[in-house]
């Protein structure tokens, strides 16, 4: 039981360690004028985003090489830095319609750039034969519940700052993809 207990601690704090990213990022994208539906759906997609990528990850951990969690994080941060570079392109750009927006194609994509890191660890946990139902309920739980945190944390922020919160959103999702690149060259 004490070694069940363990592995859910470690699981969990493995979970918020991953899921500070899509606090991070729901920060810069809570600045986006969004209703409390939409932060719940996008909080849930996360979640489910943060179930599905480690899934895969464990699933095929054994057949894939080290290589492959350096790829993810490069295609994770370059999302986040297309995704920044948009929303301060669009609050330059005044009256014009977003490229990009926490909807549809744009909350797949935002979904996708955060849950990549989860697919990483979940081929390292894959190896090391974790508990599957473990692994997902805690990153699938503790990404949902960040997300929420940091859209409604930047959903506050953006009331504050006005017609600079989309800028500051970016320049937030700009860096941090830039955070997850550059230890890789």
């Amino acid at each position: 039981m004490s070694e069940l207990v363990g592995e859910l601690l470690t699981l969990v704090i493995m979970a918020f360690a991953l899921g500070m990213d899509a606090f991070s990022v729901g920060l810069g994208m809570g600045m986006y004028k969004l209703r409390l539906r939409k932060i719940f759906e996008i909080g849930i997609t996360i979640g489910i985003f943060h179930v599905w990528m480690p899934l895969v990850g464990l699933l095929t951990g054994k057949f894939l090489s080290e290589k492959f969690g350096t790829f993810a994080s490069l295609i994770g941060g370059l999302l986040l830095i297309v995704l920044g570079l948009q929303m301060i392109w669009a609050s330059l750009k005044k009256g014009d319609e977003k490229v990009i927006t926490p909807v549809g194609f744009g909350l797949l994509l935002f979904a996708l750039s955060v849950s990549l890191d989860s697919f990483s660890v979940g081929l390292t946990l894959g190896i090391y034969g974790a508990k599957i139902v473990l692994v997902l309920i805690s990153f699938g739980v503790v990404a949902t519940v960040l997300t929420w945190a940091g859209l409604l944390l930047g959903k506050k922020v953006q009331g504050w700052l006005g017609n600079y919160s989309e800028a500051l959103g970016g320049a937030i999702l700009l860096a941090f993809g830039l955070k997850l690149i550059l230890p890789l060259w």
